[in-house]
């Protein structure tokens, strides 16, 4: 009863809250109740208590992964290499060490973390912020500190969405136990999942919402959009030294992972959608971990329904905690994930212009502008979810020469290009200079993949090693002199 007691009360204190992520987080007290019979289904820690009563008060997150390498070999650093440049960076620039037993795995300064993916991939998680120039200037920032400490490793960093030249033989292992559960997993249920752990590399960027009904208008919009950003942002055009045939192999790698959690789940689009049934399909996702006493224990392939129930196989008896069900949350992997925030998912990693441009087309050009986001919904009323889908599968090779209702893809994107520069525009904070390399994309036509091909037959004599060089990441405090201005 008074577990009962606590979910009923955070249902009653978030009655008219504005924020998604609260709203959200009652709802899955709520779901508790709805799916676990008598039992309260949720076991409140006090740090799922903190956790579900989070506000996130800032609206731009950004986030970006790149693959290290040895400036001498071009290899993947080893992890013996990756530790070192964690523990400089740790120290020269005092941030705080994330450590697993006696293994640094990453990295945290205030709101900001520094990560490592499956094939140590680092990754930048940004600090929510107000601004572009906020967000742009703390990614100048985190590349001026890392490159201060790889430079004298002899590594560098490379802005790409797939490994150019390595096999997945030749990719580190890095030592997360996590890591260890997904690597067992992930390959029995999907024939690309390995390449997706590995070999790719994304930018995203998140964003908030203020009420259940704004939550669906932008995850639409997103959601339709996002095989238009796919196309954008293709970057990721070989593979083990050769051109793999697509624009974007990283988002072809998505199509078979394992199609329980990603794609571009069409009920999205259903007039019954909302929170609720966004719960429902993540509790249907198989749950791949659980962390308990310090340790994460394999549940692969079972089911978070039956955790709520207190029946799962692994743990019988034992109740989710909100921090479970947010940790579910992290493996399910649509082209839009809903957490406290919307996700967006679609774009390849690339150079700096194109890291700084991604949250100025989705966030504040089209999402957070409510003429933007309109047009956008409006312009995509009327597609169907045979449409949708048949974009998601043809644009990672095909890009913006994708057929649509009689034109090309890249038709649309200029229209939607423009839709994003008017929106930031109309914010008056001087942000659309960040969209200058993505209006040149759509003007164009022509997407780093395809100047990367274009350099690869040509200049380089069919060589891929020229483009560690080309695509090697540096902050650029010139470029964006106006970011000092604005933070």
């Amino acid at each position: 009863m008074a577990q009962e007691k606590k979910n009923q009360k955070l249902l009653e204190n978030d009655k008219g809250a504005g924020h998604g992520s609260l709203f959200l987080d009652s709802l899955v007290a709520f779901h508790a109740f709805q799916y676990s019979g008598k039992q309260p289904g949720f076991a409140f820690s006090d740090e799922g208590e903190r956790s579900s009563c989070h506000e996130l008060l800032a609206i731009i997150g950004a986030e970006h992964e790149k693959f290290g390498f040895d400036l001498g070999t071009l290899r993947p650093l080893r992890y013996e290499q990756i530790a070192e440049l964690l523990h400089g960076i740790a120290e020269r620039f005092d941030w705080d060490k994330v450590m697993e037993g006696d293994n640094i795995i990453g990295l945290v300064q205030g709101k900001q973390s520094i990560s490592l993916e499956p094939g140590g991939q680092l990754e930048l998680s940004g600090a929510p912020v107000e601004t572009l120039h906020q967000t742009c200037a703390e990614i100048n920032s985190h590349l001026s500190q890392v490159k201060s400490v790889a430079e004298k490793m002899g590594v560098g960093f490379l802005g790409i969405g797939f490994q150019p030249k390595c096999e997945i033989e030749d990719i580190p292992i890095i030592p997360k136990a996590r890591f260890g559960i997904i690597r067992k997993y992930w390959p029995q249920v999907g024939s690309l999942a390995r390449d997706v752990m590995y070999r790719t590399c994304t930018v995203q960027v998140n964003l908030d919402f203020s009420s259940e009904l704004d939550m669906i208008r932008k995850f639409r919009a997103s959601l339709a959009l996002q095989p238009i950003a796919t196309a954008l942002f293709a970057n990721s055009p070989f593979t083990e030294g050769k051109p793999n045939g697509h624009l974007s192999m990283r988002s072809h790698s998505w199509t078979d992972a394992d199609n329980n959690r990603t794609g571009m789940i069409p009920f999205v689009f259903d007039h019954s959608f909302g929170f609720e049934r966004y719960v429902d399909y993540a509790l249907d996702v198989p749950m791949i971990c659980v962390y308990r006493r310090k340790n994460y224990i394999d549940c692969s392939g079972m089911s978070f329904r039956d955790f709520m129930a207190g029946k799962l196989p692994i743990l019988p008896g034992e109740y989710p905690t909100l921090n479970d069900w947010e940790n579910h949350l992290t493996t399910v992997y649509p082209e839009v994930r809903l957490k406290r925030f919307l996700e967006m998912r679609g774009a390849d990693a690339g150079p700096l212009g194109m890291l700084h441009a991604l949250p100025a087309f989705w966030v504040v050009g089209l999402l957070y502008d409510e003429v933007s986001l309109q047009n956008v919904l409006d312009f995509i009323a009327d597609w169907t979810p045979e449409e949708r889908q048949t974009l998601r599968d043809k644009v990672p090779k095909t890009g913006l020469d994708t057929p649509f209702r009689g034109r090309l893809l890249r038709h649309v994107a200029e229209k939607v290009i423009k839709w994003a520069k008017d929106g930031l525009e109309r914010r008056g904070l001087e942000e659309s200079v960040y969209l200058k390399e993505l209006e040149e994309v759509g003007k164009t036509g022509m997407t780093s993949a395809e100047k990367l091909l274009l350099m690869y037959h040509g200049k380089w004599g069919q060589n891929v090693d020229p483009i560690f060089q080309e695509l090697l990441l540096k902050a650029d405090f010139h470029g964006t002199s106006i970011v000092s201005s604005r933070v």
